[in-house]
């Protein structure tokens, strides 16, 4: 059977970064700001006051420490709480597509390979810039590639399912060279005035590209030895916006049409799915525990990333058996577990095998097995 290796990968970066305490000031302005204008309706009892935030509350509930973001000002000014990104004309780049590419370029050097060498482009991101056209043929035509593009959305778990599709057509014939990007401008859907999530996410591109063992021109390369993904629909992580907003008027600007979650419930249902499909998976590969020496996991919470890592290798695992990058990065959605494998993979023996493991909305999960050339 035709093997299907990841070549090369590469990260856009952000140049801005917001720490926790400037996420902090900010919001507890807003917080008096808001406390403050409505003083009579709290004291007569009819809405509730809001809560400050803290850099400490924070970082116990999630491990995050700071995150990058494409427009800082505008998410740190009490008054907006929202990132400013100028609109575009149609003949220039989108944002989406334009952080794609720079993360594309990157993968494609790392692979040793140029466009002339790509036939297909997935973008496989949790929210897009728009309906259509399809965000992966703007970043096709950008790059200058021949061939078919197209778009997929599994939430979090999007570059995993993008892995697993790319191998597939590969493996089928409809494509040689894939690229797979994952450009996510989380801060645009993120509520930063709600004080459970207003810290969870960051922007930042990823991409990746999947082709034939015997075709590869890079170093080095990851075997992609098994994949196995799984859905079941929950409400618990949700975003309303959509094109049917403007027939329901009543709901246009309310907080669901922005991310929404009941975190204690994500944490007490998904953990378990996650778990069961990586043992799983390892087991029906004909695998052990003990065969896998690094995980790589969607970057959403250190603390659900622990519990996984123990339950998997049985014990605490060392850092580097499980790195995380949310305390740099925060959650960057279907990126993350990518970062997470671009920036910690370089170590490891020809040989070694991992796990690529994304989860989160739908709810959704993919693992992908991964050896070492």
């Amino acid at each position: 059977m035709l093997q299907t290796v990841m070549s090369g990968t590469g990260i856009f970066v952000p140049e801005e970064q917001v720490s926790n305490d400037e996420l902090v000031i900010a919001f507890n302005q807003y917080v008096d700001n808001y406390n403050s204008a409505h003083a009579a309706e709290i004291d007569s009892g009819k809405i509730a006051a809001l809560d400050h935030s803290s850099s400490d509350f924070i970082f116990k509930a999630s491990g995050i420490e700071r995150r990058y973001v494409l427009n800082k000002s505008g998410i740190i000014d009490p008054d907006k709480l929202a990132p400013v990104l100028a609109e575009r004309t149609n003949e220039e780049i989108s944002v989406l597509a334009e952080i794609g590419v720079k993360a594309a370029k990157k993968a494609l050097d790392d692979a040793s390979l140029t466009a002339d060498d790509i036939d297909a482009v997935i973008v496989a991101c949790s929210n897009m810039q728009r309906a259509y056209p399809a965000m992966a043929i703007e970043i096709q035509k950008f790059l200058g590639i021949n061939g078919f593009a197209f778009d997929m959305n599994v939430a979090c778990s999007s570059a995993t399912f993008g892995i697993n599709v790319a191998s597939d057509m590969i493996k089928a014939g409809s494509a040689k060279r894939v690229l797979m990007v994952n450009p996510e401008i989380c801060s645009g859907h993120l509520n930063f005035r709600d004080r459970d999530s207003h810290f969870i996410f960051g922007d930042v591109a990823t991409a990746v590209i999947i082709e034939a063992q015997d075709t590869r021109q890079s170093d080095e390369a990851f075997e992609i030895i098994s994949t196995k993904l799984f859905t079941q629909f929950s409400n618990n992580i949700r975003n309303n916006f959509g094109f049917l907003n403007r027939t329901a008027p009543e709901g246009i600007g309310a907080t669901d049409k922005l991310f929404v979650q009941d975190g204690r419930r994500v944490f007490k249902e998904v953990l378990p799915l996650v778990v069961n499909l990586i043992e799983t998976h390892i087991t029906e590969t004909g695998l052990k525990l003990e065969d896998i020496r690094r995980l790589w996991l969607h970057q959403a919470n250190k603390n659900m990333n622990d519990y996984i890592g123990k339950k998997i290798f049985g014990r605490d695992p060392a850092p580097e058996e499980q790195p995380n990058v949310l305390q740099d990065f925060a959650n960057t959605s279907s990126a993350g577990s990518m970062i997470c494998f671009h920036k910690h993979h370089d170590n490891l023996q020809s040989q070694d095998m991992g796990v690529i493991c994304s989860f989160g909305a739908g709810y959704s999960a993919g693992s992908i097995i991964v050896k070492k050339s």
